[in-house]
């Protein structure tokens, strides 16, 4: 088996997440890696859409940012931001993909401050831009990131993102739309879902290596261990041989060790 290193091991995990004919909506750096690489292996009508209002293109080489031109390279069409979260809102959207500081074992995520005072935060982030938006419409959000006890946090410092807000379904009940929410959390330790009932955080698969005491040491909350769950298989040879000379030759996303 070859090596590879665990964002590229993050990145193909997320790909094999992607069914051919599937929309999704994603940002840059690894959700867009993951895309193309599904794109150029197992999904090759997967529909790929950019908040700026990219529609289906085919990616010549990696984008630097949601509106560079790239995005929009021989699509269907060059919508605008508008257009995006108005698919979002018709229920066309599949996947999106979301980040942040902080996520808690309910799928919220925070990406707008660490701290208790809003005014004077210790550290002030970007916020929601169209993060809020996406998880509160499209069916399945997916979270590709590196896990440890500051990001895995107990309860988020500021709910930028809802995921399953309380648990239960107290999603519902804010009246966010019926069976959407969290799907897959894709870290460097393993992947995660959410349980059907209480929708806290559980292992589904463990990567290779990694132990279920380095998910108890970087995580700060309990996760659901089941009594059962996979172990991640391995890229293949020909996954990173298209991430690399394909998707991502310059190495500026695989060139990151996710620690």
């Amino acid at each position: 088996m070859a090596e590879y290193n665990s964002m590229e091991l993050m990145i193909t995990i997320a790909a094999r997440n992607l069914e051919d004919g599937a929309v999704v909506l994603v940002g840059t750096g690894a959700p867009c890696a993951a895309a193309m690489l599904a794109q150029k292996t197992h999904a090759p009508n997967l529909v790929v859409m950019f908040e700026a209002g990219g529609i289906a293109p085919i990616l010549p080489s990696m984008p630097i940012s949601v509106g560079d031109s790239r995005t929009f390279h021989k699509g269907i069409m060059a919508s605008t931001m508008d257009e995006i979260m108005t698919n979002c809102q018709r229920g066309i959207v599949d996947y999106c993909f979301l980040g942040g500081a902080q996520i808690d074992q309910f799928g919220n995520l925070n990406s707008t401050m660490i701290g208790e005072d809003h005014e004077k935060p210790k550290v002030r982030f970007p916020g929601s831009g169209g993060a809020n938006d996406l998880a509160s419409l499209c069916w399945k959000t997916m979270v590709v990131t590196p896990q440890d006890k500051r990001r895995f946090v107990e309860k988020v410092d500021f709910s930028t993102t809802p995921g399953f807000l309380e648990g239960g379904n107290s999603r519902e009940e804010a009246g966010l739309p019926k069976d959407t929410g969290p799907y897959r959390v894709i870290t460097n330790i393993g992947v995660y879902g959410y349980h059907p009932e209480s929708k806290r955080m559980m292992l589904l698969s463990l990567h290779p290596g990694c132990t279920i005491d380095m998910v108890h040491e970087n995580t700060g909350f309990e996760m659901i261990i089941p009594d059962q769950y996979d172990i991640t298989d391995e890229p293949t040879e020909k996954e990173l041989t298209i991430l690399r000379e394909e998707v991502d030759p310059h190495k500026y996303i695989i060139g990151r060790v996710a620690r």
